[in-house]
């Protein structure tokens, strides 16, 4: 890699690391796993630079990168998982009825099957829209709807009306479902901007 494209590709990194690790954390519900699966999407994305400069959504690209070795973990080591019980951004600041809040969603959406779960953070998490994902996943934009639906249904049913709708009234491809939401959060006020572990 030349000096140019190694500059270009560590400002990407200290730009886009924390929202790859915050979201391979809603994947994976381990904070080291989700640093340890960051840290392989990103050492493939170097490998493909090229392509991935190249690309039309750079993030795009590294997020089918990090959907893909979540995959590969799977396969390989069959991993248990369980989400841990405060999420890896300091909730300890938080009032308390909203870190138990945080507390029951995270461990909803560890219940949720792989590519369900994948769906929901990527449609509800990164604000994608329907046929973004679709793309990320490598499947049709009617299976994510089926798929968000019944994931989100699911979390509904273990947290009732605190979880958003299917297609919130207004949400289109560049606002996102999330928009409604704050500045600087996602979906049910989880920071997405909250530092998780070290650097690259």
């Amino acid at each position: 890699m030349n000096p140019d494209d190694e500059a270009e590709f560590q400002g990407y990194v200290r730009a886009r690391w924390t929202h790859l690790v915050r979201t391979a954390y809603l994947l994976t519900g381990d904070g080291h796993h989700a640093e340890d699966l960051a840290q392989t999407a990103l050492a493939k994305a170097y490998r493909s630079w090229r392509r991935v400069q190249r690309s039309d959504n750079p993030d795009a690209y590294v997020r089918r990168i990090l959907i893909s070795c979540n995959k590969d973990r799977f396969r390989k080591k069959r991993v248990a998982e369980r989400l841990t019980d405060i999420p890896p951004e300091g909730a300890g600041a938080d009032p308390t009825a909203r870190v138990a809040q945080r507390e029951v969603l995270l461990a909803a959406l560890g219940e949720l099957p792989a590519r369900q779960r994948a769906v929901v953070v990527l449609r509800y998490w990164d604000d994608l829209s329907e046929t973004e994902v679709a793309h990320v996943l490598g499947c049709s934009a009617g299976t994510v709807k089926s798929q968000a639906a019944r994931g989100l249904a699911k979390l509904r049913a273990r947290l009732g009306t605190a979880v958003p709708a299917a297609e919130p009234v207004g949400a289109g491809a560049a606002a996102g479902p999330g928009a409604g939401a704050s500045a600087g959060t996602g979906p049910w006020g989880m920071a997405k901007d909250a530092k998780v572990g070290g650097g690259a």
